[in-house]
């Protein structure tokens, strides 16, 4: 006779198969999705920038490439660091920032807000902020594209 708990087992682990890790998993999940649910929940929208940019009280980066930057433009108060720089920079010493791009290195409580051509580039650097503890670090998630679209139509309407 087969024991009633052995049976649960068997039926169990022929149901789940190999799914039982990535159930047993969750909890892990749960654990780790605090920095992307956090991350997630930090777009910054047009207005939301205008006014921030209006207060500078932010450090708006562009993390396009410099070639980008220079062929379609950027938002006005922007500096450039490219993506591929954003995790070196952030972690600088603050003469060495200074030098190389003119500013003065943020501390891990400034407010920073990336941006790139339409919001891929500026998350991933928002995620590498936020793994260098820069916690309220932001991206504005549509970026160049949605802003010029404002910026022109704005434009368009004043004259």
């Amino acid at each position: 006779m087969v024991q009633p708990g052995l049976l649960l087992w068997s039926v169990r682990r022929a149901v789940l198969g190999s799914a039982e890790p990535a159930l047993l998993g969750l909890k892990s999940i749960k654990g780790s999705c605090h920095n992307f649910c956090t991350a997630a929940s930090k777009d910054v929208t047009y207005k939301e920038l205008k006014n921030l940019l209006n207060s500078k009280n932010i450090m708006l980066i562009d993390v396009r490439e410099t070639w980008e930057i220079l062929e379609y433009g950027k938002i006005p108060g922007s500096i450039n660091i490219p993506l591929d720089e954003v995790g070196h920079a952030l972690q600088m010493n603050p003469r060495d920032f200074e030098d190389k791009y003119n500013e003065v290195k943020p501390s891990e409580s400034d407010k920073l807000v990336f941006s790139c051509l339409a919001g891929v580039r500026s998350k991933k650097a928002l995620d590498t902020a936020i793994s260098l503890g820069f916690n309220s670090a932001q991206h504005y998630a549509g970026g160049w594209k949605e802003w010029a679209s404002y910026e022109f139509s704005e434009n368009k309407q004043g004259n």
